[in-house]
């Protein structure tokens, strides 16, 4: 009996590790494809060689112009997307375990809506009531920015939730709900007051667009993202913990609070400065964690890591999508997402509803 347990398990990890390799060949695979994408196509070939010359691998044979394309346009461009909707996915995930729901997405608990909010105050405002921030921060300023207001609404919703008794999903929802309409109506009245130049840049920056993507975006951002990326699979452990409940976690040794506190900062880390980068692209950090669960189960050991790999593919798939679709012109990203979940979260509140149900 004990054997065919252990062998049970064994095959169980192995297909969770196979699967996890897969989703990584995929998104590389993805990677060489979305940077031939394009008003000027390139074969997958020249676009391989290209990604490998830039790390220093080989020597591109490619000619100078589709060198230059894709190194300096495309690339970046992808790598953003990869970075995005692995950031999102992640904090995702993360949100979902620490609240217990799957149903706990950085934008239906308002994490979104205050890294946008901030973000938008800066730059319409930036200029004059806080231009010490660009002084002081530069490049990052935007990012610094979006993860103030992730932080503090993702701590607002936490606290409004959170009672001696343990956190209440419902009231959890409701908050960030009410959060996200007021930071809703904060940024339509800064639409308002905008200039054209910031108004046009708003209207395009609201519905998601890596259109902005460049390598010093991709630095910029991916150096925040990093921190969420290594640090939050440390707290898989805690996580698993947690889905037996705060008073089971106490128990077995976890300092809640102080888990909470890491992981909505990572989490804000994380979007904050998506949002800075892409504006807003909504149900990534929904779908993708939901897929992966379904698929390979709750343990946050494997659903963090295959979260980050199915994330960065499903972002980079939406953007191949949003600039082929309706060429040459080009579709918001956040347009794309948004059609994909919006139906996916209506499934999810019925399949919840009639389980509930029964």
């Amino acid at each position: 009996m004990n054997n065919s347990v252990s062998i049970g398990l064994t095959a169980r990890e192995l297909r969770i590790k196979w699967s996890i390799i897969s989703l990584s060949v995929a998104l590389l695979l993805c990677l060489v494809i979305s940077v031939g994408i394009g008003p000027m196509p390139i074969s997958m070939l020249d676009s391989f060689s290209v990604i490998l010359s830039k790390v220093g691998l080989i020597e591109s044979s490619a000619p100078q112009a589709v060198q230059s394309i894709v190194s300096s346009i495309r690339l970046p461009r992808s790598l953003l997307a990869i970075l995005v909707g692995a950031a999102l996915a992640v904090s995702g995930a993360a949100m979902q375990g620490l609240f217990r729901n799957p149903l706990a997405d950085p934008g239906l608990i308002g994490v979104t809506g205050g890294a946008s909010l901030a973000a938008v105050l800066l730059i319409v405002l930036g200029g004059s009531s806080f231009s010490f921030l660009y002084t002081v921060f530069g490049d990052y300023a935007l990012m610094v920015a979006a993860f103030c207001g992730a932080f503090t609404t993702t701590m607002l919703v936490s606290k409004v939730a959170t009672t001696q008794f343990g956190t209440s999903v419902t009231s959890m929802l409701l908050a960030g709900i009410a959060i996200g309409i007021v930071t809703g109506a904060a940024v339509g009245v800064l639409t308002f007051l905008a200039d054209d130049a910031q108004l046009r840049t708003l209207t395009f920056w609201a519905m998601g667009s890596l259109g902005g993507a460049s390598w010093s975006t991709v630095l910029a951002a991916g150096s925040l993202i990093t921190i969420t990326l290594v640090f939050m699979p440390s707290q898989a452990k805690n996580l698993n913990a947690l889905l037996l409940g705060e008073s089971e976690a106490r128990h077995l040794g976890v300092n809640v609070e102080r888990v909470k506190r890491q992981i909505i900062m990572l989490a804000a880390i994380g979007v904050g400065a998506s949002v800075a980068v892409s504006g807003m692209i909504g149900f990534v950090g929904l779908i993708v964690p939901h897929i992966i669960r379904l698929t390979l189960g709750p343990d946050h050991r494997y659903l963090l890591l295959a979260s980050a790999a199915l994330g960065g593919l499903f972002l980079l798939v939406a953007d191949m999508i949003s600039r082929t679709i309706i060429a040459p012109a080009e579709l918001p990203i956040g347009l794309i997402t948004t059609i994909i979940g919006g139906p996916f979260f209506i499934y999810m509140v019925i399949y919840r509803t009639r389980s509930n149900a029964l």
